[in-house]
C-alpha cells in the first residue's frame, strides 16, 4: 500500500508561500515567551553553593591543575623572598651630580647644548 500512494506536488510559489505562512502563524500561536525568571526557593541554597563555587579561582576550587595551561601560574608565590634591601637581585637607578646633569640634558634634547 505504501508503494501506490502518490506525492502531492505543489505546482507553484503562491501555495507554497501560503503554507508556508500558516506553518508561522502556527508556530507563533504556540509559542510563549518568558521573561520572567527566579529561583527555586526549595533549591536556593544549592544555587546560591553553585554560584559561589563558581566564583572562585581555580586554586581555591581544586587542589591541583586542571589542565595544562593551570600548571604556568599555579604557583605564583616567589621562589626568593623579594629583599628590596638584597643588592644582589635589585639594581636600583643611582643618581649622582654627573648623572643627574647628563640625565637633564637627555630630557632637554643634546641638540640644544652644542
Amino acid at each position: 500500500m505504501a508503494g501506490h500512494q502518490k506525492e502531492k506536488a505543489i505546482a507553484d510559489e503562491v501555495h507554497q508561500n501560503q503554507i508556508l505562512r500558516e506553518l508561522y502563524l502556527k508556530e507563533l500561536r504556540t509559542q510563549k515567551l518568558h521573561t520572567q525568571y527566579h529561583v527555586n526557593p526549595l533549591r536556593k541554597a544549592r544555587f546560591l553553593n553553585l554560584i559561589h563555587h563558581a566564583a572562585q579561582g581555580p586554586r581555591k576550587k581544586y587542589p591541583e591543575t586542571q589542565t595544562e595551561s593551570q600548571e604556568i601560574g599555579w604557583d605564583s608565590e616567589p621562589l626568593v623572598n623579594p629583599q628590596r634591601d638584597d643588592h644582589r637581585l635589585n639594581h636600583f637607578r643611582v643618581y649622582n651630580d654627573i648623572t643627574l646633569y647628563k640625565a637633564k640634558m637627555w630630557s632637554l634634547g643634546d641638540d640644544h647644548h652644542k
